[in-house]
């Protein structure tokens, strides 16, 4: 069993081996709660989410570690112009992420810190820097503390840039640096900022840089040498690319891959305040059951633009309506036979391998499909020693990806209003028809069965019920 994965450091598929046999380090970078989640927000953390869950499914014991910017320019220009304090504001938003991603299924990660609570950390790496020569206190005394890129022959390396190409840092005041690229580690406090925002430091009073932060996060929570660095591709610059050289030039070796998740658009167009077309996580949740959204945004590759357009949601709920129609269907037709309790929940082999392959899932899903058809055809033969058998490896499967509509967490809130509204409803014309059967009016009862088959509805009776199901 090899994983493999594309490393956007080496631009190239590479074998997965832990630094600690068995064990994975795997560091997120998590939100900035300024403002509320989008769409592209639970993408990003659903990705992580997934390989979590498949790098434990394969026997490693997973640290995942994904950090909440609580601290940053526009946390606290956003509460700049309200009575409301920056730390409430960032604890406002940051709740309802957490909100955002429960609702998506997504496991809570091992530790989930604050920057504002790696303060002293933040500041020994700076000091490091400044000792080694790879950081200054700006020249003109204002307290600010940049990162010496001109320093560092290695700046550049995630994403293959020569510094005299990037375009300047613009995360401070510039007056004080010694080259356009150099970046922020600490930021002097303003006289228009809040004192609340502001830790005494060697070099004054002021705030950490956004860079500095995961370079902290990280190292502490999983040490100076991890496995996995993940996140967004719009963090790979200058976000990443900065927290390597800062820590690498602070003598920690950091981390050995480097991972990336593509973006959400919408209708063709990149997500933008500008165009209007943002779509938050609170609306978009309630377009379809949760489920759903799980499926939408995982059914893609983790390193693809997903294109959000109408419909593309009643699609996803269609293919989980099969999975769910063939769990339920083998579920009762097991029901007391003696496979009842049978069927290894075991992935097949060609899942595994899709799964291996960079998280391939849209590989993944195919087969997953491909045993949903297997098992109702079996079902269609009383082929029931199958049928139980592929009831494992679909329910198998479903778990790892986190989309088994039978779990206890998804069948808690799985219906909706409008679906209990037609639970009711075909229920009390199935007791309708029971009830003509029982008076020997076979007209109306073969009437029922008619208006539901028009309807989309199918009866199934057994020795002891009739079943409904919608057609696919």
């Amino acid at each position: 069993m090899t994983i493999r994965l594309y490393d956007t450091k080496a631009q190239a598929l590479t074998d997965f081996v832990p630094l600690v046999p068995g064990k994975v380090g795997l560091y997120v970078c998590g939100p900035t709660v300024q403002s509320s989640p989008h769409i592209g927000h639970l993408r990003s953390a659903l990705v992580y989410d997934l390989w979590r869950r498949w790098l434990g499914y394969r026997g490693f014991d997973v640290t995942l570690v994904r950090n909440v910017t609580d601290i940053d320019d526009k946390i606290l220009v956003n509460a700049a112009g309200s009575t409301e304090q920056w730390w409430a504001l960032a604890y406002r938003y940051e709740l309802e992420f957490t909100r955002a991603y429960q609702r998506l299924g997504i496991l809570a990660p091992s530790y989930e810190p604050r920057a504002t609570a790696s303060i002293t950390q933040m500041q020994e790496i700076i000091a490091r820097l400044i000792e080694r020569g790879h950081a200054y206190p700006a020249d003109d005394g204002s307290g600010d503390v940049y990162f010496d890129t001109a320093s560092w022959p290695a700046y550049g390396e995630l994403t293959r840039q020569r510094p005299a190409d990037m375009v300047a840092a613009a995360d401070a005041d510039p007056r004080g640096k010694r080259a356009p690229q150099d970046f922020a580690l600490w930021k002097a406090t303003k006289a228009d900022e809040p004192e609340s925002a502001s830790w005494p430091s060697p070099w004054g009073a002021g705030r950490p840089g956004w860079h500095i932060e995961c370079s902290a996060m990280s190292s502490r929570y999983l040490g100076a040498h991890f496995d996995i660095h993940g996140g967004g591709l719009d963090l790979r610059f200058p976000h990443h690319e900065n927290e390597i050289a800062q820590s690498t030039a602070a003598g920690d070796a950091f981390a050995n891959y480097w991972v990336h998740n593509g973006l959400v658009n919408v209708n063709g167009q990149k997500m933008s305040k500008s165009l209007g077309n943002s779509i938050y996580a609170a609306e978009f949740l309630d377009l379809a059951r949760p489920l759903a959204i799980r499926y939408y945004l995982a059914a893609a590759h983790y390193r693809s633009t997903i294109d959000y357009h109408d419909g593309a949601l009643d699609e996803a709920d269609a293919a989980l309506e099969r999975i769910e129609g063939f769990l339920v269907r083998v579920t009762r037709r097991l029901a007391d036979t003696r496979f009842a309790g049978s069927g290894a929940q075991v992935v097949p082999q060609e899942f595994a391998e899709a799964m291996d392959d960079d998280l391939s899932i849209p590989q993944a899903l195919a087969v997953l499909h491909d045993r949903v058809r297997a098992g109702n055809a079996a079902l269609d033969g009383e082929d029931l020693a199958m049928a139980a058998q592929l009831r494992g490896e679909v329910s198998a499967m479903a778990e790892v990806l986190g989309i088994d509509p039978l779990a206890p967490e998804w069948r808690q809130s799985a219906q909706a209003p409008t679906d209990r509204a037609l639970t009711a409803l075909v229920e009390r014309l199935i007791a309708d028809r029971e009830q003509a059967r029982s008076d020997r009016d076979f007209v109306a009862a073969d009437r029922i069965r008619d208006e539901l088959a028009e309807a989309g509805i199918t009866l199934e009776d057994s020795p002891t019920a009739t079943h409904w199901s919608i057609e696919q």
